[in-house]
Parts: structure tokens; sequence; C-alpha cells
């Protein structure tokens, strides 16, 4: 058999059409015999050369999914001119207004019927995330006197799971008026640690994506 030349292109093909899979069957109907049947001619052995099994595929799958996410938080977090406070808001005005957010919540099937995917994005966002970008921001606003709290970590999961899933109309199904209600209380408990990190723009940016993903259902 000749070798492969392009690996990566292999790899990132099936990544592709599992991810794809994925979102629209759910992760537990999705086989290995599925992802084949759509790679356009390659083999099994191909998939297992670069993976042992659909769950490496899922682990994946979610890594290339946050993977743009983490390096805009590890450029602000790094950002050498910004208080713990401003760089907390730098994030999500960031991370609302990206451009590709219309498309992905255009496209984007009920994560809360994906389980699996669900668990793993759950993962990566406790896991890597909060400790790894989240809590240093929130260490540092200790420092400079912009952000009170003596839990940090704790404050890093809270805000990030709010942010990532209590409030993500994707996961949740919730209603446009919903999700700004939500954005509304978790408004009122940042500020209780006073941090005036979301702004009534953001709120209205939220509900018009939480809009597009309801209407697009």
């Amino acid at each position: 058999m000749a070798r492969n030349k392009h690996p990566e292109e292999t790899v990132s093909l099936i990544l592709d059409v599992a991810s794809r899979l994925f979102m629209e069957k759910g992760y537990e109907y999705t086989s290995i015999q599925d992802i084949i049947d759509n790679l356009g001619g390659l083999s099994k052995g191909a998939i297992y050369h670069h993976f042992r099994s659909k769950e490496d595929i899922l682990i994946a799958v979610t890594d290339r999914m946050t993977e743009e996410s983490n390096r805009m938080l590890e450029v602000i977090r790094d950002t050498p001119d910004l208080s713990g406070k401003e760089k907390l808001k730098t994030i999500f005005k960031a991370s609302i207004f990206r451009p590709v957010q219309e498309d992905m919540f255009s496209t984007a099937p009920n994560l809360g019927n994906n389980p699996r995917l669900l668990h793993s994005i759950f993962k990566e966002t406790m896991m890597v995330a909060a400790p790894d970008y989240i809590q240093p921001i929130i260490e540092q606003g200790i420092a400079d006197g912009s952000i009170r709290t003596e839990y940090p970590g704790e404050l890093a999961e809270l805000i990030i799971l709010a942010a990532n899933i209590w409030m993500n109309p994707m996961i949740l199904g919730d209603s446009a008026d919903r999700v700004y209600r939500k954005f509304m209380v978790f408004r009122q408990m940042m500020a209780g640690f006073g941090l005036d990190i979301v702004d009534d723009e953001m709120a209205q940016r939220l509900r018009e994506l939480a809009d597009i993903y309801q209407k697009n259902r």
C-alpha cells in the first residue's frame, strides 16, 4: 500500500466528517462505519491508523472546536496593559461579537441531545478554560485591586459555566427572551463581585444570537 504523504489532510477529513455526523445524528448514534461511509473511499485502516477508537475521535473533535476559543483566551490573558477586570470584559465582548458566531448559531444542533459531545465540552470548560485562562486573570485582578474575591478558582468555574453552559441556548434550548433574562441575572451576580464586565450591548447581541438559533431549529 502506498504511504500516505499527507496524514494531516486525512486527519482533518476524518474530523470534518465525524464532527458533522456527531452534530446531525448524535455521538451515540454515529458508528465508525458511518464515518467510513462518508470519507470518500478511505478505509477503516485509515481511521485506526490515526485514532484508536470513536472516543478518541470525539476528543479530537472537541479539541478542535475549542482550539480557536482557547487561542483567543490566551492572547487576552497575556495582554500586559489591561487589569484583571478589563481582561474579563474583553473576553466576553470578543466571544459574543466573533464574526463566526452567526454561522455557528445558524447551523448548530441542540447539544443537549448529544450527551457525550456535551460532556466532552464540559470537561474542556472545567479542566482547561477555567483553570488555565480565567483563574489566572482573576488572580491578577485580585493583585491589582480590580476584582474582589477570596476564591479565584471557584469564581473562574462559576463564570465559565454560566457563560458556556447555563446561558448557551445550544445546550438548554432556551428562547431568546429566557437567554436575555439569564444574562441579566448573570450581570447582577457579577456586579456583586464588583465586576461590571457585561453591558446592554452584549445582552442584546446574545439575544440576537439566541433568536438566530431558534429560527433555524
